[in-house]
């Protein structure tokens, strides 16, 4: 059987695919199980620096596929297409099994990488706006599609597009299922850059991030997860206390030598 997401780690770069190309990676439950497996063991991936996410095939990813979740009516979790696994939450965790796809992105401690191609639909836009970082080709079409089924988007939007859009283009987006391009995306504030080979220009940007010390790139994004909605007192604190954490330490002092002898560093994976 073939796997549905495929991991490959190469100095550093965990090369994440959507592996259901037939289908345009989208997402039965079998699809959402899998996506999952791969966002925790990437979790606890020491050797991993940066992951790159993209999709095999024609496209990103289609959204729901309606064809799975067929036969699977209201009162069996219909707002995340029927499944009623699909709703179910581990009383630990704020997200439940349909939001983790999108949401365990960011709980990956290292930068992630979105290659956005063909189409990214519904839950398939959720799952990029999970990354940290989101590169579009120009002509690659978007959309937040729930209405289309005459559902709301449910899969972590409420974390992601907030910080992206004013609530005004959200609810515009929201509303009419609109499908726009990767150009207008970054005009939006959706994409970080536009590249006719997003998948090449993602894995460029995480090869130069995984040269970096990676004390302090977990501990970047950790900053920016923690603090970006904090009170202005946890934020300072937290800089505070994630700095006294990488000054003196083993990679740290790389750096400075590095720099100094004008060599690249040899930084140690985390422990």
């Amino acid at each position: 059987m073939t796997e549905l997401v495929t991991i490959n780690v190469d100095n550093g770069v965990a090369d994440v695919r959507l592996n259901r190309a037939d289908k345009y990676n989208a997402l039965s439950p079998e699809m959402f199980s899998a996506i999952i497996a791969a966002g925790e063991k990437l979790q606890t991936a020491r050797d991993v620096r940066v992951v790159v996410l993209s999709g095999n095939g024609p496209g990103f990813c289609a959204g729901l596929d309606m064809t799975s979740m067929q036969g699977l009516g209201k009162g069996s979790g219909g707002a995340s297409g029927g499944a009623p696994n699909l709703l179910r939450r581990d009383m630990e965790r704020p997200e439940n099994h349909a939001q983790r796809p999108a949401f365990i992105w960011r709980k990956v401690p290292v930068p992630v990488i979105c290659a956005i191609h063909g189409v990214a639909y519904g839950g398939g836009m959720q799952i990029a706006l999970g990354s940290d970082i989101r590169i579009a080709a120009p002509d690659a079409k978007m959309s937040v599609m729930e209405i289309k089924w005459g559902l709301i988007p449910d899969m972590g939007i409420t974390q992601s597009l907030r910080d992206l859009v004013p609530m005004d283009v959200a609810k515009e987006l929201t509303f009419t299922g609109r499908i726009f391009s990767g150009t207008e995306a970054q005009q939006l504030g959706l994409v970080t850059y536009v590249d006719q080979n997003p998948l090449q220009r993602a894995l460029s940007i995480a090869r130069e991030i995984a040269g970096k010390n990676p004390d302090a790139i977990r501990r970047g994004k950790e900053l920016f997860e923690k603090s970006w909605r904090a009170e202005p007192r946890a934020g300072l604190e937290l800089e505070a206390k994630l700095q006294m954490e990488l000054i003196g330490s083993a990679n740290q002092a790389e750096a400075v030598k590095a720099n100094f002898e004008k060599r690249s560093p040899n930084f140690k994976d985390p422990v």
